[in-house]
């Protein structure tokens, strides 16, 4: 049996809106989405948090990444750090992935080829959904 190559996935943490924020990622991206909810996992301590997330993942031929919603208990604390990095061979896939992400939010490395003539680009997250963390 081949091992597998490690692979980095990140893990997105929410205060109440991973649900929205990832379908937002999945009009953009495509994909398959995966969510489930505090009460179908039967982990809700209370009526509120029932419809949290527990976990979801957004996987396309090109990425996965995973989130949740922090427990009400236990908020996520958010910093102004987390960026989503996109690179790539496609320029006008890329370009357009890159203009519907940055609406509302700010980039801090505008979409150019790289040293390696590889499209990249750097932004935080839409402003919409601010704070991410890993």
């Amino acid at each position: 049996m081949r091992q597998m190559d490690p692979q980095l996935t990140p893990y997105l943490t929410f205060n109440g809106n991973a649900s929205e924020a990832m379908k937002f990622y999945h009009s953009i991206l495509g994909g398959e989405l995966t969510m489930q909810t505090f009460g179908e996992a039967k982990m809700a301590g209370t009526p509120g948090e029932r419809d949290l997330i527990v976990h979801a993942v957004l996987k396309n031929e090109r990425l996965t990444f995973m989130a949740s919603d922090a427990m009400p208990s236990r908020r996520a604390k958010f910093g102004d750090n987390v960026h989503m990095s996109i690179s790539g061979h496609d320029s006008p896939g890329m370009t357009k992935i890159f203009n519907e992400l940055a609406k509302g939010g700010a980039s801090t490395c505008p979409l150019r080829n790289s040293s390696g003539g590889t499209p990249s680009a750097s932004l935080p997250t839409s402003s919409a959904f601010t704070g991410w963390s890993t």
